[in-house]
């Protein structure tokens, strides 16, 4: 974020203020943006492209993974035996080639340093994936351990958005 580093605090905080209504809603017309934002379309669109350059992974839409066909999303937390580069690199390819991996990342906590999230259309997918993450991850793991969640028979508590993130921020700007 270097833009935002060296920008003075009025512009820093249109652009997180742009950034939390693009995260309520991305498909606002920078013309819509700019009404609500007190300011120009062209500034909207400035301040947007340095946003998409600096602070925006991608435009996308969290779907009802039950209208999909999908019924488990699988946290497994995963302790390896030693966390080197070349073995994070073989990581990086391997989730960027299973398409049902939604996350993945390195952490800490629960005797884990990793966790991958995934969805599937049954325990069977799950089973099929899981024995394909022993085959070529086992050699490097000391242990693993998976939470299900059934998408339509688990008490939702809280549908996953940045919404509420984004109401409490425009609340207090």
């Amino acid at each position: 974020m270097l833009f935002m580093k060296r920008e003075n605090p009025m512009k820093r905080e249109k652009l997180i203020k742009l950034l939390f209504k693009l995260i309520k809603n991305s498909k606002q017309s920078d013309r819509d943006l700019a009404k609500i934002l007190g300011v120009s379309q062209p500034t909207v669109t400035r301040l947007r492209k340095v946003l998409e350059k600096e602070a925006i992974s991608q435009y996308t839409l969290i779907p009802d993974f039950s209208y999909l066909g999908f019924d488990i999303i699988a946290l497994t937390f995963v302790s390896s035996k030693e966390l080197v580069q070349p073995l994070i690199e073989k990581g990086k390819k391997w989730t960027k080639e299973q398409p049902n991996v939604l996350y993945a990342s390195t952490g800490r906590g629960i005797e884990a340093d990793a966790l991958v999230v995934s969805v599937h259309k049954d325990y069977a997918d799950f089973v099929r994936f899981f024995q394909n993450f022993k085959r070529d991850w086992g050699e490097y793991l000391e242990d693993f351990k998976t939470f299900f969640i059934s998408v339509r028979g688990s008490l939702l508590m809280k549908h996953f958005s940045f919404n509420s993130l984004a109401d409490a921020y425009l609340k207090e700007a």
